[in-house]
């Protein structure tokens, strides 16, 4: 990685309104793994948060910061990072076991094809349990060696 890179994301992130702990260290295990994490506009117009496959890029809006929702995001997108591990490069879901609380159905139910609704699914599943960010880091340990 690249002195340039390190200080061009320190910038960014110190102008992020207080960044959470759990944010700080979930994005740097997420970068451990192989994952890079930016805080910019994701190329999806109105997504808070964006994983490519393909090269392992995650974006993080940065409104969600103004929104308190930062660390909600990047696991809801650690999610998405072990099922890429998982799938080998190729997203797949996880076989999970949790189910999404009722407030986030809407969200993972408007994607049509159906494997990207299970994809979805399972992210928001772990993203409105109450120890979210533990099941987050052990999926990323279980599944991105």
């Amino acid at each position: 990685m690249s002195k340039i890179f390190i200080l061009n994301s320190l910038l960014l992130l110190s102008q992020i309104p207080n960044p959470e702990g759990r944010f700080l260290d979930l994005k740097n295990q997420l970068e451990k793994k192989g994952f890079q994490v930016i805080i910019a506009l994701p190329p999806k117009r109105g997504a808070y948060g964006l994983l490519r496959e393909s090269d392992k890029k995650i974006w993080i809006n940065p409104v969600v910061f103004e929104l308190h929702i930062g660390t909600q995001t990047l696991i809801h997108e650690a999610v998405h990072a072990a099922q890429v591990c998982a799938g080998k490069g190729k997203i797949k879901t996880l076989g999970l076991d949790i189910q999404p609380s009722n407030y986030a159905r809407p969200f993972f139910r408007r994607y049509t094809d159906v494997k990207r609704q299970d994809l979805e699914r399972e992210a928001y599943a772990i993203q409105t349990q109450p120890n979210n960010f533990e099941l987050a880091v052990s999926l990323l340990q279980q599944h991105c060696k």
